[in-house]
């Protein structure tokens, strides 16, 4: 081949571009490409068109899909395509020969295609072959022969080539794509025009990687003195072995062994002896003290501790089911009727797949226990777990073996606490499983969940199917808002609402009462609580829809009466209420709100939040100032909107309800709903709203005994709204007497208690002109 190689080819001045990733191309070398981008594919077809040619420039950030000009340097190599065929997925194939080195000018065009103006880089002559330069050479070709006996891989034609070939430049050009050298440093020994200068980098860049394949044959001479010497502790070990053998010593039965006798023992699937007796082969083969056998023992004890086609067998009697439910829980009828349904079709189909219950409700309406109350009237084991802050997927699918310290997920984990392959299962708090970049847990669940998919669920860990289709899974939430979709959909919604005041007193009575006197130590005082102390505290002492306060403050009862029994050997065996407010204090909570305020602008209304129903009191100044509406109290998106709903009903309606609008363009108006620092939201306050400015502007106060709920609009139509129990309990709670709820909820009145409908009286209102008309007439 001539040295001036370019000379024999007319390279044209205008020439397509082509932005290459991750190479450099150099002269004289000759490279398949494969182009893949749609800018590329049209750059190979435009210069296949004009005389083959094509110039080949390096892209600075190889992550960029479309390149612009500032993202390609400017110099490159001018290349002739030698083949180019079509492949069957879009993409083309060519093989590319290096002729010269070249530098863009100007960009004359960036779409379609880079076509750009080119000035040929002339190498600079090599004056005189010094006995310096020809050292260079033979010393390059040295380090070449020193790094193929490293291990570095060269063809025969490229070492051939380097023997033969004298010149500097095209010596080094040859060399670098041939070499693991950085994409910034390739792109400099190619712009550099000097042929001796680029030689001599050419071969600080072969030292230095002789130097890293110096270090690297060290590693890996240490790692095999290592495992020399953990194979001759393995030899010297079993010869220790057979010694004590031929002498009769240490004749016990190996750990191995043990476990093999385990697992004759064991009514395990084949496919999972197969794989402990794999495990139990390797771990044979190692040292004991090794850290892979204390990973493999692990496994193992793992794997064999799990109940593998262990059961219990179902003892269900519908009798026996429904006492071990009235027992343990007070009314909620519906959900033991549910509860019953489900054990009846258990009862006639063994391997029934039905849905997952999942129970919603507030803190403390006995979610947890109704699970442990299912396990008791199946015969069954009670595992939980709760899920409330888990953000790793691993937690449910367990981590793999390769990481230190790694377990199998919650999901086998209870398993083996159960001791059984069918327990009763309880997911608690599922809605609030929590995401992050680390996984999404609620994802892991949908198989866990499904009885299609969980007879074969695989614990990263253990990394054996194992069969879940048999758990009886039930899980909890507060909050049904929260959880996935795909998840809920798997699931069977249970509402559990708050429980009344005299639900509470019945719960108190029988259940509460009974077990802090035995958790106290307090059975041998003969205490008595009479109805008026356990009301005294429902009433005055706790404002909640379940009943955890009041177990926590007839407790703080309880211990207040034995510390008095220790100190002064006297204390008050009949419980009332005058005892109650002498150990509790003074009294948190008001219970009867009426004749508590009597002015205008002041209103309730009705909240559910995910710990049940609340009282909210909505409050409605008029002061001098710029026309409008404030809104304070923490309120969000929704509530803020449905304020200006009813605000835009009170004005379009102004001259029907009797309201000067000079007020509306001369006088702000402020809305504030207590407590500031809790955040509220949602459409249901939009009638309460609308109300309470009317009462302020027409200077008329609404009674105290009043409590209203439902969405507004700026027709003032009253949509429903949900949580119509929840919100009529609350307002039984806090002594309300009249509550006006949407008509389209008189549908939700059939689930309410007919004690709550006794003690109320509900009024159902289609449009805010009813109420106006009921409240003020």
């Amino acid at each position: 081949m001539d040295e001036r190689f370019e000379d024999t080819f007319t390279i044209p001045e205008e020439i397509v571009a082509l932005p290459v990733k991750d190479i450099v191309v150099f002269p004289y070398m000759l490279i398949p490409l494969v182009a893949s981008r749609p800018v590329s594919s049209k750059a190979i077809d435009e210069a296949l068109l004009k005389g083959r040619m094509i110039l080949c420039l390096t892209q600075k950030d190889s992550n960029i899909e479309e390149p612009s000009s500032q993202d390609i340097y400017r110099v490159g190599t001018v290349c002739i395509i030698q083949r180019m065929r079509k492949l069957q997925d879009g993409r083309t194939r060519i093989i590319l020969q290096g002729i010269a080195k070249a530098r863009v000018v100007e960009f004359l065009a960036e779409n379609p295609v880079f076509k750009v103006r080119i000035n040929i880089i002339r190498e600079l002559p090599v004056a005189d072959f010094s006995v310096e330069t020809e050292a260079l050479v033979r010393t390059i070709r040295e380090n070449l022969k020193k790094m193929e006996s490293m291990g570095k891989q060269f063809s025969q034609e490229f070492s051939s080539l380097v023997q033969t070939i004298n010149d500097p430049g095209r010596l080094a050009d040859i060399i670098v794509p041939n070499l693991t050298v950085k994409i910034e440093d390739a792109q400099l020994i190619l712009e550099e025009p000097d042929p001796i200068k680029r030689l001599k980098k050419v071969n600080e860049f072969i030292l230095r990687e002789n130097e890293v394949y110096q270090v690297q044959q060290k590693i890996q001479d240490r790692v095999k003195e290592e495992m020399d010497k953990s194979q001759r502790q393995y030899l010297l070990m079993e010869q220790l072995r057979a010694i004590q053998k031929e002498l009769g010593i240490g004749g016990e039965m190996s750990d191995v062994q043990e476990i093999r006798q385990k697992i004759l023992q064991m009514n395990m699937p084949d496919e999972v002896k197969k794989e402990i007796e794999k495990q139990l082969n390797r771990l044979e083969s190692m040292h004991s003290d090794s850290a892979e056998a204390s990973v493999i023992r692990n496994y193992v004890d793992w794997v064999i501790s799990l109940p593998w086609n262990t059961y219990t067998d179902d003892n269900i009697v519908l009798r026996d089911a429904r006492r071990i439910l009235d027992e343990d829980h007070y009314n909620l009828e519906k959900i033991k009727e549910r509860i019953l349904e489900f054990l009846s079709v258990r009862m006639i189909k063994k391997d029934h797949k039905g849905p997952i219950l999942c129970f919603v409700g507030p803190p403390g309406v006995g979610k947890t226990s109704l699970g442990r109350s299912i396990a008791r009237a199946m015969g069954r084991k009670f595992v939980r777990i709760s899920l409330g802050g888990i953000r790793d997927e691993a937690e449910i699918r367990g981590h793999r073996r390769t990481y230190v310290g790694a377990l199998p997920g919650k999901i086998i984990q209870g398993l083996k606490t159960a001791g059984s392959a069918n327990p009763v299962f309880m997911l608690d708090e599922v809605d609030k499983i929590g995401l992050d970049y680390r996984g999404d847990p609620s994802s892991a669940l949908l198989e866990v969940l499904d009885p299609e998919q969980n007879n074969s669920f695989v614990d990263h860990f253990i990394g054996l199917p194992f069969d879940l289709s048999r758990v009886l899974f039930i899980t909890t939430a507060n909050h049904p808002d929260t959880i996935p979709e795909p998840l809920k959909d798997r699931m069977e919604m249970i509402y559990l609402s708050g429980y009344t005041e005299e639900e509470k007193t019945e719960i108190a009575r029988r259940h509460i009462i009974p077990r802090q006197i035995v958790e106290n130590g307090a059975e041998n005082l003969g205490l008595d609580f009479r109805k008026s102390a356990i009301t005294e505290i429902i009433r005055y002492y706790t404002r909640e829809a379940g009943v955890r306060n009041l177990e926590r403050e007839i407790s703080s009862v309880i211990r207040k009466i034995i510390r008095e029994k220790v100190e002064k050997e006297k204390y008050p065996q009949t419980v009332n209420g005058k005892t109650v407010n002498r150990y509790l204090g003074i009294r948190k909570f008001s219970f009867d709100l009426k004749g508590e305020f009597k002015e205008a602008g002041i209103i309730h209304g009705l909240a559910w939040t995910p710990f049940g129903g609340e009282i909210l009191t909505i409050e409605s100044a008029l002061m001098n100032g710029k026309p409008g509406l404030t809104l304070t109290g923490h309120l969000g998106d929704v509530m803020k909107e449905s304020a200006h709903t009813a605000l835009t009903f009170l004005r379009s309606s102004s001259e029907i309800l009797g309201i000067n609008t000079e007020i509306f363009m001369s006088r702000e108006i402020h809305v504030h709903v207590p407590a500031g620092a809790v955040p509220k939201d949602g459409p249901s306050a939009g009638l309460a709203i609308a109300i309470s400015i009317y009462s302020l502007l027409k200077n008329r106060p609404v009674s105290t005994d009043v409590a209203l709920t439902g969405e507004i609009t700026i027709k003032g139509r009253v949509l429903p709204v949900g949580g119509i129990k929840e919100k009529l309990l609350a307002a039984t709670r806090s002594g309300i007497k009249n509550v006006i709820i949407p008509d389209e909820n008189q549908k939700d009145l059939t689930e309410i208690p007919p004690l709550i409908l006794k003690k109320l009286t509900i009024k159902t209102v289609k449009s805010a002109n009813e109420v106006i008309e009921y409240l003020f007439s």
